[in-house]
């Protein structure tokens, strides 16, 4: 129970402090086996984020990942991103690593949405050691403020 208040204390320290929110779904490849993640993206600075998930399967998976974002034409709503940070599982066997994320978004323009897809690679370092190369998933989130 700590470790949720503590979590939750967290994404609301980073959801209160920052310039943009966008809160969503991931579907695809998701910490703890399950196939979706309420995702949310909180923006730091002009060029980094804070990009969060949180699913529940058979227990409870949180992967917090620092990004740095690119926008190859500026004006254009289409940019890429790359980041890092840890993972973790908190069920039955605890699971804590690694993870990179390599993605692209799309913020459309008349309405308050962004559609991404990215690529999740990990190396799991608790429980187990192992590699997951397989982390792809879609994400759409509804852009809740805008900087």
């Amino acid at each position: 129970m700590k470790k949720i208040f503590l979590l939750g204390f967290i994404l609301l320290g980073a959801y209160l402090s920052s310039y943009s929110q966008e809160i969503g779904l991931r579907f695809g490849s998701v910490t703890g086996g399950s196939s979706v993640a309420i995702d949310g993206v909180f923006t730091t600075t002009d060029f980094t984020r804070i990009h969060a998930d949180i699913s529940f399967a058979n227990g409870v998976g949180v992967d917090v990942l620092w990004d740095f974002i690119y926008k190859p034409i500026e004006g254009e709503d289409l940019h890429w991103y790359v980041g890092a940070g840890p993972y973790a599982f908190m069920g039955q066997p605890l699971k804590i690593g690694l993870m990179a994320e390599v993605g692209w978004a799309y913020q459309f323009k008349n309405v308050p949405m962004t559609l991404a897809m990215d690529w999740r690679p990990a190396v799991q370092i608790l429980s187990t050691t192992k590699l997951n190369l397989q982390g792809i998933g879609l994400n759409l989130r509804y852009i809740i403020s805008n900087y």
